[in-house]
């Protein structure tokens, strides 16, 4: 038995996110924990899962903030890190009025960056069941080493290992670095959960269907996950393709975490359920559930504080 459903490694930040304007007409920005990878974690903490972040925050306000926000949440925060040199990294995300987003990093350097090999614990990875993680833990060479290092350990202990590309092209100097590292994660990962726009520029396809056709031909990944916004999601799964409508909010705020909520939900169905032997009806049931959880966090401010409770889901369900 392992003591850890999910260790997740990366990038763990202060989301500014726009909420008002001041008396003078300046736009106000609330300073919400984010980072994928917690997102991701805090939501299979929401559903009882056991937990744990590996990455690095700067010894400042900010990433006290950030250990206290997800120690509240249930994530292990035993492995978070803290560097004296560099200060916590910062993301100011700008709102449209349908709830999509932009991003402006504060990060040349930002501490999640300075992540090291030797800073790796083989001994939570080793304890887990499964390994999650993006892109952003690949910009650069040295968090870029610590993250191939956690991979090849949870390899080797055989841990199943989930990938979400997560594409920021901002902090990216080359975009065929991106593409380069994003392929790394594609050869590594049992599960993908890629967006819409990422199949299309990753692959040149703009048909989803082909583009995951253009995946599977170079690289066996049993689970494809395809999240479609206002479109819904799709599994693709030993040769078949399932999909599930979108619950659809009158009160979306953001979509800030909504793909990191989906993602959560898919882990814990794979947590109670396995990977192999899954039925459309299986399938159909963890994209359901991951839809109604995603759209859910749309309508809140933040996404790692606020993720939906289970019943909350159902009731969405059930409706």
């Amino acid at each position: 038995m392992k003591n850890y459903d999910v260790t997740a490694l990366g990038e763990l930040l202060i989301d500014f996110t726009e909420n008002g304007e001041s008396s003078q007409g300046n736009p106000l920005f609330e300073a919400n924990p984010g980072g994928a990878p917690c997102n991701v974690l805090a939501m299979l903490s929401k559903l009882g899962h056991k937990t744990a972040f590996i990455g690095k925050v700067g010894n400042d306000f900010f990433g006290e903030q950030l250990k206290k926000a997800i120690t509240e949440v249930g994530i292990d925060s035993g492995y978070l890190l803290k560097d004296d040199e560099v200060h916590t990294t910062l993301a100011l995300v700008h709102t449209y009025p349908d709830g999509d987003r932009d991003f402006s990093f504060y990060r040349n350097p930002g501490a999640d960056m300075m992540l090291t090999e030797n800073e790796i614990s083989e001994v939570v990875i080793k304890d887990s069941r499964i390994l999650h993680f993006g892109t952003l833990s690949m910009t650069h060479e040295g968090v870029r080493a610590a993250t191939k290092k956690a991979i090849r350990i949870a390899e080797e202990a055989g841990l199943l290992i989930s990938f979400d590309p997560n594409l920021r092209p901002p902090l990216w100097k080359y975009m065929n670095e991106a593409r380069e590292q994003i392929l790394y994660g594609l050869e590594h990962c049992y599960i993908l959960k890629i967006s819409d726009n990422e199949i299309q520029w990753l692959t040149g396809k703009t048909d989803y269907t082909e583009g995951v056709e253009w995946i599977n031909e170079r690289y066996q990944i049993p689970l494809i996950l395809l999240s479609m916004g206002k479109q819904g999601s799709r599994a693709y799964y030993k040769g078949r393709m399932v999909e599930a409508a979108p619950f659809l909010q009158e009160n979306t705020i953001e979509t800030t975490g909504a793909g990191d909520t989906f993602c959560g939900c898919a882990l814990h169905y794979i947590c109670e359920n396995g990977l192999e032997n899954l039925s459309d009806e299986d399938l159909k049931q963890m994209l359901t559930f991951a839809n109604a959880a995603a759209s859910l966090v749309t309508t809140r401010k933040g996404a790692l504080r606020v993720m939906p409770e289970e019943e909350e889901i159902l009731e969405l369900l059930n409706k």
